[in-house]
């Protein structure tokens, strides 16, 4: 900790010397304290004791005394602390140039949620209705190619390739990458 003193070691004032004697009695007990309540935080630290030890030098009547300041010390050290801790938390959360961008872009938007889910209605209405009917049949209930058969009555191969035609409509539909487009069927299967 290093603590500036104003005057030379020579020419010191009864309120210079008063300070040095203030500082070598309490300075080191107060950074422990204060050190322990800011969980070790030393350059917090610092400031709060010199805080500390500038507000009772300030304070004559405390100085010249003759009183335990030590007590008074400690509460005045706290009570920093405290209103340093309720004003960081009033405060917003400080951050950098880049951080706020990848805080509001890493934020969920309903907004995109909405407009993904009108694009896939959209992309579904291109579908027939035995492609869509295959889809959900699979994707959404889980069911497998063989208990999709059994429920839409048709055969397992069928299944397959009606979900393998829908898969890749949507894919154009929704522009997706690779996508390839088919030569139109005369009829689907």
């Amino acid at each position: 900790m290093s603590w500036i003193v104003l005057g030379s070691e020579g020419a010191a004032s009864a309120r210079e010397r008063a300070m040095r004697s203030l500082y070598e009695q309490h300075a080191r007990p107060l950074q422990g304290y204060v050190l322990q309540l800011l969980g070790g935080d030393v350059q917090r630290a610092e400031d709060v004791v010199q805080e500390t030890l500038l507000r009772c030098w300030r304070n004559q009547q405390l100085v010249g005394s003759g009183q335990d300041l030590r007590p008074w010390l400690f509460k005045v050290a706290r009570n920093l602390v405290i209103d340093d801790y309720r004003l960081r938390r009033a405060r917003p959360k400080e951050v950098d140039g880049a951080a706020w961008l990848e805080d509001v872009l890493s934020e969920t938007d309903d907004v995109d949620q909405v407009l993904s889910s009108l694009v896939l209605v959209e992309a579904f209405r291109t579908l027939s209705h035995a492609h869509r009917e295959v889809l959900y049949e699979t994707y959404y209930t889980g069911r497998s190619t063989r208990e999709v058969s059994r429920v839409l009555g048709i055969p397992p191969g069928t299944v397959k390739s009606r979900l393998y035609h829908a898969v890749r409509k949507l894919r154009l539909a929704l522009d997706v990458p690779g996508a390839v487009a088919e030569k139109p069927a005369a009829s689907v299967k």
